[in-house]
């Protein structure tokens, strides 16, 4: 519980960094290596976490908080990682 006292709960079986929470609430994403996790949670009658499972894996810029999820929960916001740019377009009007 916040701010606290409680206990601890152990949310991952092998690692892992960079938790988010779900815009449901309901599951945790986190990244583990190349792997994006995610794990049930429940809240009632007290805090209880499922097993993780592995949603995806690819090669994304780890820079800490690197990513972010959809605000319905269904997508991933990651940086693909691979070589620089080397061209950039700008569209203006494009609403025209």
């Amino acid at each position: 519980p916040y701010p606290g006292p409680g206990g601890r709960v152990q949310v991952s079986t092998d690692g892992g960094e960079g938790p988010i929470w779900a815009p449901n609430g309901r599951e945790l994403f986190y990244r583990s290596g190349d792997k994006m996790m995610v794990v049930p949670i429940e809240t009632k009658p007290s805090f209880e976490a499922g097993s993780p499972r592995e949603l995806f894996e690819g090669r994304y810029l780890h820079t800490g908080q690197d990513y972010d999820v959809s605000p319905a929960g269904d997508r991933f916001y990651l940086i693909q990682e691979g070589p620089a740019p080397t061209e950039i377009r700008v569209v203006q009007d494009w609403l025209r």
